[in-house]
């Protein structure tokens, strides 16, 4: 049978102290307590095997160092949101930055902001890091709760202790568009799976840069089988067109999956582009054109920006990255 948990009070108790003194000892704050009663309550610390919560330590200290990292569960990662590529090297920059600054990262998904206050309140969490929430979310977190945060990859009006840091999806998509218009395309296809935030700014940079009057917007279904299921729906439209801009990398190549398995090929038949680049972009066949953004630059200035939070400096409230056309054999 597994051995009981010792606890303060049972330390306290054995040694005739109060449990403040023992906490005291074991969070090294000595200061007040003799020398005598610090060895007497480390001895039977020892004898005992006690061993201190990292919650409980972390509680007690002023700064707990931690970094918490907020994932969007959405349903459309179909129950593997930490497996999405974009998630993955995300995460993986913010590892290294935060690493690098001396302190430790914990990463929760969260299918709602309720959530995140929840876990926030248990925890004595210097910061946050959100990914992948809309608006209202980031709006709804400012308005409950004190912690500054960073959204990662969208926009919260009225920032207050919060600093946006986003790309300049307009310009991504714009630079997409602009490419097939010099192609000498004449009927493109933006592929996302809604029409707001950031898929929306995509796919309005698209239109600048190829042509309002020869974009489609195609809203496809989040679960893959739906997803397919849709786009032998809508086979007759892709005989009409000669380029998709998917909003996504993921979007853009499990459409290219679906093209080269449906008699089409790319780019011969139809050119297709991406945004993200995502290391999957040069594993596949055609290597996908798509549009980059500097994950290591993000996860750095995340970092930099939630110490000017913490430590009550003035700072930037929204900082828009540069992103790169990157041309690959999906465009021809």
């Amino acid at each position: 049978m597994e051995q009981e948990r010792v606890r303060i009070r049972d330390i306290a108790e054995e040694l005739g102290l109060s449990t403040a003194t023992v906490s005291n000892v074991i969070h090294g704050k000595t200061g007040k307590v003799s020398d005598e009663t610090t060895k007497r309550v480390q001895a039977l610390l020892e004898e005992r095997q006690y061993i201190p919560s990292m919650a409980s330590i972390l509680l007690a200290q002023n700064a707990s160092r931690i970094i918490g990292v907020f994932v969007n569960d959405h349903e459309k990662y179909e129950g593997h949101t930490l497996d999405d590529v974009f998630i993955a090297s995300s995460l993986n920059a913010l590892s290294t930055e935060i690493e690098a600054h001396g302190q430790f990262m914990m990463v929760k998904k969260a299918k709602n902001p309720d959530e995140i206050l929840q876990f926030a309140s248990m925890w004595n969490v210097d910061g946050l890091v959100v990914i992948g929430f809309c608006r209202q979310d980031y709006m709804y977190l400012r308005s409950h709760m004190r912690i500054p945060f960073v959204v990662y990859d969208g926009f919260c009006e009225k920032p207050e202790r919060i600093v946006n840091i986003t790309i300049d999806n307009l310009d991504g998509g714009f630079q997409v568009g602009s490419l097939f218009k010099r192609a000498g395309h004449q009927q493109a296809v933006c592929i996302s799976d809604n029409t707001d935030g950031v898929d929306q700014e995509r796919i309005e940079g698209f239109k600048k840069g190829f042509g309002a009057e020869r974009t489609r917007v195609m809203v496809v279904p989040m679960r893959k089988e739906e997803r397919w299921a849709y786009y032998r729906q809508k086979r007759e439209q892709f005989h009409q067109i000669s380029a998709v801009f998917a909003v996504s990398d993921y979007y853009a190549i499990d459409l290219i999956r679906f093209l080269n398995e449906n008699g089409f090929a790319v780019p011969k038949d139809i050119s297709v582009a991406g945004f993200d680049d995502i290391p999957m972009c040069e594993m596949i066949s055609p290597a996908l054109t798509t549009v980059r953004q500097d994950g290591a630059l993000r996860a750095k200035i995340a970092i930099e920006k939630l110490h000017e939070l913490k430590e009550n400096r003035d700072t930037e409230t929204t900082i828009t990255l540069p992103v790169q056309l990157v041309e690959r054999e999906s465009t021809g």
